[in-house]
């Protein structure tokens, strides 16, 4: 059975039979929103309007923040709504475009943490350089290619799903994602599988880049005490939300491709929508915690705003 993508509407089954109490639920699930949106907003707001925090490392920090609302708003609305809703399905289109906007918020999480490394590696290991290294121009280059970069690899992606007869219309998780919908093709999908490869590979790069830095952070830090606090404030919280980030969508990845049918539909959607919540929520948290810069700031606003 072919179907015009016009026509097509698909079938969200990751909620059957998995969740009870759905009013309750829904209430978490938009205060958990909310305060999401909040945190995040909060801390690009107090980069933005405080001019000491106008380095490269809060920058980076600044545009994580706005990505983790990306990512959050591509997954929260529609959630929401399906949890009020007796019948979870969603336009092809509507498909389309939330699998966009969740593969740019992945492929852009993991690219602006390869660059905030790379720039912790210069400031640790090359501090006397720093500032003749990361220059306006080369922040704005490096915004340009996380912003770019997922831009492009994500459209590839979409455009080579697009092309796909469907067979099917179910799809058994809580949002649209590449891999269940090309699941459903009627023809063969090797271009797509070699693309997803060809990406798998590209980000594993990215990683290893990730790791080939902190190696010399913590080969440089270990020489100092001040070098050791230095790596406490600024690197710690990064590392935190890499391998955060990190083991969320392995574990999705491998079990959307690998895990078994069998499993507990309540583990599946945990194991699902992990990395479209958890980085986007504590991110915020842990920076804003962590940096005494950010700290000390927040004080400042909000003490201000008390005064008048």
């Amino acid at each position: 059975m072919e179907n015009s993508s016009d026509e097509i509407i698909f079938v969200l089954s990751g909620l059957n039979d998995t969740m009870t109490n759905k009013d309750i639920f829904f209430v978490f699930t938009l205060l958990t929103y909310l305060f999401t949106l909040v945190a995040n907003l909060t801390l690009i707001l107090s980069i933005l309007l405080e001019e000491v925090l106008h380095a490269p490392m809060y920058i980076f920090l600044c545009n994580l923040c706005v990505n983790g609302i990306c990512g959050a708003t591509g997954f929260y609305p529609k959630f929401l709504i399906d949890l009020l809703s007796d019948s979870q399905t969603v336009t092809y289109r509507a498909c389309i475009t939330q699998m966009f906007v969740v593969y740019i918020y992945t492929f852009l999480e993991l690219t602006n943490l390869t660059v905030m490394a790379y720039d912790r590696y210069v400031a640790i290991c090359r501090p006397l350089e720093y500032h003749s290294i990361m220059t306006s121009q080369k922040i704005c280059k490096l915004l340009l290619i996380i912003w770019l970069f997922p831009f492009c690899e994500a459209s590839i992606g979409l455009i080579l799903t697009a092309r796909l007869p469907l067979c099917g219309t179910s799809i058994d998780k809580l949002y649209c994602t590449n891999w269940e919908v090309v699941r459903l093709s009627c023809i063969d999908t090797t271009l797509n599988n070699l693309y997803g490869y060809i990406i798998t590979c590209f980000h594993t790069a990215q990683t290893l880049v990730i790791v080939i830095s902190y190696i010399y952070i913590i080969q440089t830090c270990a020489r100092s005490l001040e070098e050791q606090s230095k790596f406490m404030e600024t690197c710690l919280p990064h590392l935190i939300t890499l391998i955060n980030f990190i083991l969320s969508v392995v574990f999705d990845v491998m079990f959307a491709r690998y895990g078994s049918k069998s499993a507990l539909h309540a583990l599946r959607n945990i194991l699902s929508v992990e990395y479209l919540i958890v980085p986007p929520l504590l991110n915020p948290l842990i920076y804003g915690l962590k940096l005494k810069q950010i700290r000390r700031s927040l004080r400042r606003i909000c003490s201000s705003k008390s005064v008048h």
